[in-house]
């Protein structure tokens, strides 16, 4: 059975916080107090939240399914606390949070400078 998949940003935010059944993220209990405070995020709203393997990851653009995503922003790996942030290709952890809340504080610390991100990060 294949999962359908959000045509765009907007509906993927509601079908993953409406947990709509059959749907990415609608079995996973550790995930909606992260994909709740990411929604909270007007620039994390403005992505596309992709729930894959055990993590909240969050896409520049809506993919075009036939086509490999580009996947280059840190995500979170969802759990119990404290959640684990990291970065995306290598993977590289970039701390933990005791909240859903400071997860999401540190993926946009995190994020590029013209997504919102913190220009004078050092882990850049």
């Amino acid at each position: 059975m294949s999962t359908p998949e959000a045509p765009d940003v907007e509906p993927a935010w509601t079908w993953l916080l409406e947990r709509r059944p059959l749907t990415r993220g609608c079995f996973d209990d550790t995930l909606p107090p992260i994909a709740a405070a990411a929604y909270e995020n007007p620039v994390l709203r403005g992505l596309f939240p992709f729930h894959t393997h055990g993590t909240l990851k969050f896409l520049r653009d809506a993919p075009l399914w036939h086509e490999t995503a580009i996947d280059d922003l840190p995500y979170v790996v969802l759990g119990d606390p404290p959640y684990s942030v990291h970065t995306a290709g290598d993977a590289k952890r970039l701390g933990e949070a005791a909240t859903a809340e400071e997860a999401i504080s540190l993926v946009v610390a995190h994020l590029p400078a013209h997504l919102g991100g913190n220009e004078d990060n050092p882990h850049r």
